[in-house]
């Protein structure tokens, strides 16, 4: 009994502690708290200290973004609105991108959870919708994925953006983005699995997204919207 009323105290101790971190601009110690919310499988107060502090914070928004996606609630919501994977995992990523491009009109009336669910619901509509205008043509290069590819190809600023990653990212966002490998290409190139590679990119482009938002000051080619 006692142990079930100690839960509750260690979460709000651990979700104090995210708070403490990402004010000193302790990366290390908010990235393993954030990571530990998802292991024990309660992180809504720390998505919520992450969404409270992105707007400002670029760290916040690296670790807002990866705990949606380690947690799988981005996957679920799309999982759950599609029957094909490969799709759910395309609207995944775009809505981690929107998630990390419109952080700041979160407003915090409701659950983090609730909001990311709302711009899922908008990359499935979004899905289905281009799904039906352009079934002809083999050509789904029109998503908000698709339009971070071109801008990482285009835009100098991008340069930085990815300089600043962290390189577990930046390489196969470089390989994909840049180079234009193939997921299965960046796979082998790195060594790791290509689930995982898809992962990365995935939270690399959305980290990319946040600081070119964050540099701009201004929302970019609408993602997002």
């Amino acid at each position: 009994m006692s142990e079930a009323r100690g839960e509750p105290c260690a979460a709000a101790g651990d979700t104090a502690e995210l708070e403490h971190a990402l004010q000193s601009g302790n990366a290390a110690a908010a990235r393993r708290l954030s990571r530990s919310a998802v292991e024990v499988g309660e992180y809504d107060d720390a998505l919520a200290v992450l969404a409270h502090h992105a707007p400002h914070n670029p760290t916040a928004v690296e670790l807002l973004v990866e705990t949606l996606d380690a947690s799988g609630t981005v996957r679920r919501f799309a999982q759950a609105a599609l029957l094909d994977h490969t799709a759910a995992d395309d609207v995944s990523q775009d809505a981690l991108i929107s998630v990390a491009d419109s952080v700041s009109s979160y407003s915090g009336r409701s659950k983090v959870t609730t909001w990311v669910h709302s711009i899922v619901r908008r990359r499935v509509m979004d899905h289905l919708r281009r799904q039906r205008e352009s079934a002809p043509v083999p050509e789904d290069e029109t998503g908000p994925a698709a339009r971070m590819s071109s801008m990482i190809a285009t835009r100098a600023s991008v340069q930085q953006a990815l300089a600043e990653l962290d390189e577990r990212y930046r390489e196969p966002v470089t390989l994909r983005d840049i180079e234009g490998l193939a997921y299965a290409e960046v796979a082998a190139r790195l060594g790791r699995a290509e689930g995982t590679v898809k992962a990365q990119i995935s939270r690399g482009r959305a980290m990319v997204a946040a600081k070119l938002r964050e540099d701009d000051g201004r929302d970019d080619d609408g993602w997002g919207r």
